[in-house]
C-alpha cells in the first residue's frame, strides 16, 4: 500500500512539473511582411519583375497597334464600296474580317499567356526570398527558445499580451539594418 501511495505522488509531482514546463514556454510574434519588405531582394526582384511586365505589355500593345491599323484599313476600304465594285469589295472585307477576328483571338491568348508567365515569373522570384524569411525566422526561434512564434502580418493573431517581438532579431539574422517603426496595434 505504502508503494502505491508513493507510485501514486511520484506521478502526480512528475504531471505537476511537466505542466509547469509547458506553462513556462515562451512565446514571441513578428511581422513577416516587415521582414520581407527590409529585404534587399524584394527590391531587384520586384525591378525584375516589372521589366518582364513591361516587355509583355508592349508585345501585347504591338499587336492592339497592328489590330486598329487593320480594323482602319478595313473601315477605310468598306468606305470605296460602290455598286460597281461591290461584290470584289465585300469579299476583300471577309478577307480582312477573318483576319481581324484571328487577331482579336492572338491577343487574347497573348494576355492569357502573359498572365500566367507573369504568375510564373512571380514564384519565382519570391519563392526563395520567403524560403529565405522562413529559414532566418526559424533559426531565431530556435536560437531564443521559443515555442511558439506568431505573425502578425497576416492577421494570424489578432491580440496578445506581452511575448517577445522578434522581427528586428530576424532582420538582424539576415543580415539587415534595424529601422524604427511604430509598433502594431493590438
Amino acid at each position: 500500500m505504502r508503494k502505491l501511495i508513493n507510485a501514486f505522488f511520484l506521478a502526480a509531482g512528475l504531471l505537476f512539473t511537466a505542466n509547469i514546463a509547458n506553462a513556462q514556454q515562451k512565446l514571441a510574434h513578428l511581422n513577416s511582411a516587415t521582414i520581407i519588405e527590409a529585404m534587399p531582394e524584394v527590391k531587384t526582384a520586384r525591378t525584375a519583375l516589372e521589366a518582364f511586365q513591361k516587355t509583355k505589355q508592349a508585345d501585347i500593345e504591338k499587336m492592339i497597334s497592328e489590330y486598329q491599323t487593320k480594323l482602319k484599313a478595313a473601315q477605310d476600304k468598306e468606305k470605296t464600296m460602290s455598286e460597281a465594285n461591290k461584290e470584289a469589295i465585300t469579299k476583300e472585307l471577309q478577307t480582312m474580317g477573318a483576319e481581324l477576328q484571328d487577331l482579336e483571338k492572338r491577343i487574347g491568348d497573348a494576355r492569357q499567356k502573359a498572365q500566367q508567365e507573369l504568375e510564373t515569373k512571380n514564384a519565382e522570384l519570391f519563392n526563395p526570398i520567403q524560403v529565405k524569411a522562413d529559414a532566418a525566422i526559424k533559426a531565431v526561434s530556435k536560437e531564443k527558445g521559443f515555442a511558439y512564434v506568431f505573425d502578425t502580418a497576416n492577421q494570424a493573431l489578432i491580440y496578445w499580451d506581452g511575448g517577445d517581438d522578434i522581427t528586428d532579431l530576424v532582420k538582424t539574422k539576415l543580415g539587415i539594418a534595424k529601422t524604427t517603426a511604430p509598433a502594431p496595434k493590438k
